[in-house]
């Protein structure tokens, strides 16, 4: 066995197509972005006033995964706070991902992480709320400065919370003297906005701006910058790109598919002992980031997304012993309901829970095509979309996420 692992081992120590694979994370920071100077220069223009001592408008940036949204947001983040060293400005800009576990469940941890980004510290627990703020607001009116706050995924900590911890920010500028706050929201949701109180809509959307996706011209520009500097020459076969690209392009001009997409085909290519990332490695990598999606997709989704999903699961599991092929809105509901009463949750209305069946089926998670029932109305008639072999793999997630 080890003599079998050194092969492994000298195989890939020997045979690397890569030059620096880091370039194609979703986490690295490009010196140029194309195709999103407008978008840059408008974010700049927005955020701009702070660097002559006044406060900007809040700021709501959204569009699709993959558009560039955080990426632009951030280099201008870059670039400001290097102009306001030379400019001798006190300007703060403090990023928050609010899809990170453990950080964005509570309003309190999400304060407690500004704090902690600010340089202060409160206890993980234990602290009214409204101490925690006390706190935040002292540790921000310690000195006479900006300070602009860059919530990413802002609709995940919605999601899990309210919209209250939004309002409460954007009112905090009223107990200020000495500094002030903006805030900039980004988030993949289109109707986010639509959905918030419209208190928190009016003093949060002061200024929108939406990020179009990438089309496969664009993407193909993007992926032969990268590939430059993340694979040694002449190692894509003729096409990859393009592939990639149009790969991407069905998926709303998502960047950050396009690169990964590249990426898991060179390692695909790397395992197999290639010298060369062919055609066929992008088919490989496209199944496997969409496996990949589905469960970060669950493991992410609201707990009433996760519960409707389990009822789809367990209704098909039970239908399929009793050789039952066809379920629909009405069954789904009722095993819903079984799971919130014996797990002592909040049971949402039958008409939420065909909302939620029908984003599924827009994310491709399940398919539910509306049949007529004559005077009896109309129903959905659902399959679940998820390949047999991560079923499993789904089930165990959603119980675990659930602790049920």
């Amino acid at each position: 066995m080890g003599v079998q692992l050194d092969k492994i081992f000298d195989n890939f120590s020997k045979n690397t197509l890569f030059k620096d694979k880091f370039v194609l994370q979703s986490n690295y920071s490009p010196e140029s972005i194309p195709h999103r100077e407008k978008q840059i220069e408008q974010v700049a223009t927005i955020l701009a006033p702070t660097l002559r001592g006044e406060r900007s408008s809040n700021l709501f940036v959204y569009g699709g995964t993959g558009t560039g949204k955080t990426l632009s947001t951030l280099y201008v983040k870059n670039e400001m706070i290097k102009r306001a060293k030379q400019e001798n400005v006190s300007l703060k800009i403090e990023y928050l991902n609010c899809k990170m576990k453990k950080v964005s469940d509570t309003e309190y941890r999400i304060l407690a992480e500004l704090i902690k980004k600010l340089g202060g510290s409160v206890p993980a627990t234990g602290l009214p709320t409204d101490q925690v703020y006390n706190k935040f607001i002292e540790l921000i009116e310690s000195e006479k400065q900006l300070v602009i706050l860059v919530l990413d995924e802002v609709d995940q900590a919605v999601n899990k919370i309210s919209d209250n911890f939004l309002y409460n920010l954007t009112r905090l500028n009223s107990e200020l003297s000495k500094s002030q706050i903006s805030i900039v929201g980004i988030s993949n949701d289109l109707k986010f906005l639509e959905s918030l109180d419209p208190r928190v809509r009016s003093s949060l959307g002061e200024e929108e701006l939406i990020f179009p996706p990438y089309n496969a011209v664009q993407l193909q520009d993007i992926l032969k910058n990268r590939a430059e500097e993340a694979f040694k020459p002449n190692i894509l076969e003729d096409g990859v790109i393009s592939k990639c690209a149009a790969y991407a392009a069905r998926e709303h001009g998502d960047a950050r598919r396009a690169l990964d997409l590249l990426r898991v085909a060179g390692e695909i290519a790397e395992r197999e002992g290639c010298d060369k990332v062919k055609l066929e490695h992008v088919d490989h990598a496209n199944e496997k980031i969409d496996k990949d999606k589905i469960i970060s997709f669950i493991e992410s989704a609201p707990k009433q997304f996760q519960l409707v999903l389990l009822a789809v699961i367990n209704l098909i599991e039970r239908n399929r012993g009793e050789k039952i092929e066809k379920i629909f809105t009405g069954d789904v509901y009722n095993i819903y309901n079984e799971l919130c009463t014996k797990n002592k949750i909040e049971i949402l209305t039958q008409r939420r829970v065909s909302d939620i069946i029908a984003e599924f089926d827009m994310l491709g998670v399940i398919t539910a095509n509306v049949i007529s029932k004559g005077r009896h109305g109309r129903t959905r008639e659902i399959k679940l979309a998820i390949p047999k072999q991560v079923v499993e793999k789904v089930r165990n997630v959603l119980l675990e996420s659930l602790v049920l």
